[in-house]
């Protein structure tokens, strides 16, 4: 194969085993592996590992997707080209949940009451994955270093039933998850990422803002629908990942991806 797409897990040491069998066939990997967008701390030892054997298979790895891989850090990222100065960066996300896949929906706690929410918070069966790996991204992009980095999980609760093509959710019940990633330095937050995902939001959007000169504030009207968004974002970044130089790559070295047509 010229190419093989790993998308099974969040977790990128449950997933190092699927990527060493590929490598060891030298075929380049693009993965929706949400820690392998860029790899923090936590997984350094694993994203080295995975570095090394594709470096000595001569073939690049790329982890990316909508979240992260683009709407919260690639884009942002990108907009800062025009800026002279950056101060601070906030993204946010918000999501009619309803038009999603039902594990989506599943992930972000839709249906559960406010404590089987939390309970599977705690567990972490229940969050976004990709907070902390965007937030590393831009702060590296921006030649900033980071004091404190937190990623903070509430429940979104319904105020009237809503459903979706799948599942009902009561009123009282969780309609979906609000969670905010926060890059700190010296007590101030230099980058924020607000996500809201839930049943029967009614205005999806993106919308970043950047403290700068000069500032730049966008908004997606309606947003970017994250299934359709992935797919595509893997799908068009093949050609890259097989030209790419051998090793882990990620969206901020890597040529732009775009539509091939």
């Amino acid at each position: 194969p010229d190419i093989a797409v790993l998308c099974t897990r969040s977790s990128l040491k449950k997933v190092l085993p699927e990527f060493e069998a590929v490598l060891k066939l030298k075929v380049p990997i693009v993965s929706t592996t949400e820690e392998l967008a860029y790899p923090v701390k936590t997984n350094a030892a694993v994203a080295k590992k995975i570095d090394a054997l594709a470096k000595r298979a001569r073939v690049a790895v790329l982890g990316t997707g909508v979240n992260p891989g683009f709407v919260m850090d690639a884009l942002p990222i990108a907009l800062t080209a025009v800026c002279e100065t950056v101060s601070a960066i906030e993204v946010d996300r918000i999501q009619n949940a309803s038009v999603r896949r039902l594990p989506f929906q599943m992930k972000i706690g839709a249906g559960l009451s406010p404590d089987a929410f939390m309970a599977k918070v705690k567990d972490g069966s229940v969050r976004h994955v990709g907070l902390a790996e965007s937030i590393a991204m831009i702060a590296d992009a921006m030649g900033w270093k980071l004091d404190k980095v937190t990623d903070e999980i509430q429940p979104k609760i319904a105020e009237v039933a809503v459903s979706s093509e799948f599942l009902t959710v009561e009123q009282g019940q969780v309609a979906g998850i609000i969670q905010d990633g926060i890059g700190y330095r010296k007590g101030k937050p230099l980058i924020t990422l607000h996500m809201e995902a839930y049943l029967g939001a009614t205005e999806s959007y993106e919308a970043v803002r950047i403290a700068g000169k000069p500032p730049i504030s966008m908004k997606i009207a309606g947003g970017i629908h994250g299934d359709i968004a992935t797919a595509s974002m893997v799908v068009n970044a093949i050609p890259k990942v097989i030209q790419a130089r051998p090793g882990l790559r990620t969206m901020r070295d890597m040529v732009l991806p775009s539509y091939g047509g």
